[in-house]
């Protein structure tokens, strides 16, 4: 089972901006302009790695998503992967 970790939240810098978000990644010194969910993800992957079941499990309790696809969800973190705001484990 592949979990999943965000990057040390100290080591991004978040800016909201309007419908998008700037995350700069002060490793890597690249800034990611992203659209929602994932500035969500990132925050619902807190500090700890969880898989996409768990991690969809707690978006649910906090968006009240009612069809999640789990599936759809690890897709989008092995996107995040490439970018180095999340880290597969």
């Amino acid at each position: 089972m592949t979990r999943y970790r965000a990057a040390p939240p100290e080591t991004l810098l978040t800016v909201p901006l309007d419908a998008l978000t700037a995350i700069h990644d002060r490793r890597s010194g690249q800034t990611h302009l992203v659209a929602a969910p994932v500035s969500e993800l990132l925050e619902a992957l807190g500090d700890g790695a969880l898989d996409a079941a768990a991690l969809l499990a707690r978006l649910a309790e906090r968006f009240d998503l009612v069809d999640g696809d789990a599936a759809a969800l690890a897709e989008r973190l092995e996107e995040l992967t490439t970018t180095g705001l999340v880290e597969r484990l």
